[in-house]
């Protein structure tokens, strides 16, 4: 059995993104285990991956050039890996795999990426989506891989409308009045559950929760293995550009997604989720003007997001 040492730190939803890839890995490689490093409260994502061993760590724990050498050292120790995916390209994955033999790196091909966002003459072609860019890198190591980029519900007993309104940048988010509409307007026909993270987040969605029948909130009441499971049982689910998208790929559900400042084009679209589930102003010349979504909008007006009708997302409803 040939044994493979993969890791990726950060962030949330990248993470997500690699499980799908891992299992599709796995089951093509019957001759092979996978053993993931990340952080520990990332490993309800890969709990039941068959031949997958979740190692997590603290990264306080192993700061600095020494630091990664320690962990580099007890990894060699407990789990005597073949080949090293670096699925990050970060320094602290460069120092890693320094202390490794047969290793393979991430293109995270920033060239093209830098080409799609830049302000002017922007070269607007879709990239190469992330989870084949994980999936090179085991074939680097000379490993067979062909992705399907189909969904596998988990469950197929499905009811109920998530919603996800929120994301780590502004440039990712539709105006909260339309968010709050969008629900009003949904849950007269639909049961919805809300999905949120932060204390401000749990805040508006309770009093959501409180005003408008047919609405539960589930923003701070679940674990991360408690909210997949509902997520799985979810008929559909409606996401911005955030982790949100990757958890419900993750367990078969259809999203709808809302794209703002970034695109579609950079590659992060939930795997298996189909572009004519996208909702997005198409014709703005000024987007994609970032990848993240991570900076200010140069016009003042983030009209990516402002001019997005709730009728659209209906629409695909």
């Amino acid at each position: 059995m040939k044994k493979i040492l993969a890791y990726r730190f950060s962030a949330f939803g990248d993470v997500a993104m690699i499980v799908p890839v891992l299992k599709e890995f796995l089951a093509q490689n019957p001759d092979t285990e996978i053993v993931f490093v990340s952080r520990k409260n990332f490993a309800d994502l890969f709990d039941g991956v068959e031949r997958l061993t979740f190692r997590g760590v603290n990264l306080d724990d192993y700061k600095g050039f020494f630091g990664l050498r320690k962990l580099a050292l007890e990894l060699k120790k407990e789990f005597q890996p073949d080949f090293v995916a670096d699925l990050h390209n970060v320094l602290r994955t460069k120092i890693l795999s320094f202390f490794f033999k047969k290793t393979a790196t991430l293109d995270k091909g920033r060239t093209d990426k830098k080409l799609l966002t830049r302000k002017e003459n922007k070269v607007k072609k879709p990239l190469k989506p992330t989870t084949e860019r994980y999936a090179d890198v085991f074939r680097k190591l000379g490993f067979t891989l062909t992705l399907s980029h189909q969904l596998f519900p988990k469950t197929q007993q499905k009811s109920g409308i998530g919603f996800a309104p929120f994301a780590q940048h502004a440039g990712k988010m539709l105006p909260i009045e339309k968010s709050l509409e969008l629900v009003k307007t949904l849950s007269k026909n639909h049961p919805i559950y809300l999905f949120g993270g932060g204390k401000k987040e749990v805040e508006i969605l309770s009093k959501w929760e409180q005003e408008i029948e047919n609405v539960t909130s589930l923003a701070g009441k679940l674990s991360l293995k408690e909210e997949l499971q509902k997520i799985s049982e979810l008929e559909l689910m409606i996401s911005m550009d955030s982790a949100n998208m990757h958890l419900a790929s993750l367990v078969g559900t259809r999203v709808v997604s809302v794209w703002g400042a970034t695109h579609y084009f950079a590659g992060f679209l939930g795997y298996g989720q189909s572009e004519k589930d996208i909702v997005e102003i198409a014709d703005l010349a000024c987007r994609p003007c970032s990848v993240f979504g991570n900076k200010p909008c140069y016009r003042g007006d983030y009209a990516c997001l402002n001019q997005i009708e709730i009728s659209e997302i209906l629409k695909k409803i």
